[in-house]
């Protein structure tokens, strides 16, 4: 798979994949005009998504009503030297259905947990990067 950065002008960088394009912005307190998330902000989204398409699937596939379903997603963050702060905690909270059976509390928890984005993070991938000219 491959995706190409794109550099549209001012802080915008922008991912092109499959015919997609996704745009990114900063903030304007860090040089941007905000008109996109950041990229950090997509980060944090995929792992809400991918969390939820499991949610949600994990639903679709029992035939249980998803109209009220959601799920809610806090970052803890602490300071760290040099005045920069890190992530150090993902809490995701699912709002069930009011039909939703009992007997699924616990494994529609362990089917959003399922989440490829969070597996990616606990088993990380090598990293390689290299410049090249024309």
């Amino acid at each position: 798979m491959d995706i190409t950065i794109t550099f549209p002008g001012g802080s915008k960088v922008n991912a092109e994949i499959n015919g997609m394009v996704i745009p990114t912005d900063q903030p304007l307190e860090e040089g941007g005009e905000g008109t996109a998330p950041s990229p950090f902000d997509y980060f944090l989204a995929s792992l809400g998504t991918c969390a939820g398409i499991y949610t949600l699937s994990f639903c679709q596939q029992r035939n249980i009503a998803t109209d009220g379903l959601a799920l809610a997603q806090r970052m803890e963050f602490a300071d760290v030297e040099g005045g920069k702060r890190r992530l150090t905690k993902v809490v995701m909270e699912i709002t069930l259905p009011p039909l939703f059976p009992e007997k699924y509390r616990n494994a529609i928890t362990k089917a959003a947990g399922l989440c490829t984005v969070k597996k990616v993070l606990m088993d990380p991938p090598e990293f390689e990067i290299t410049a090249r000219m024309p």
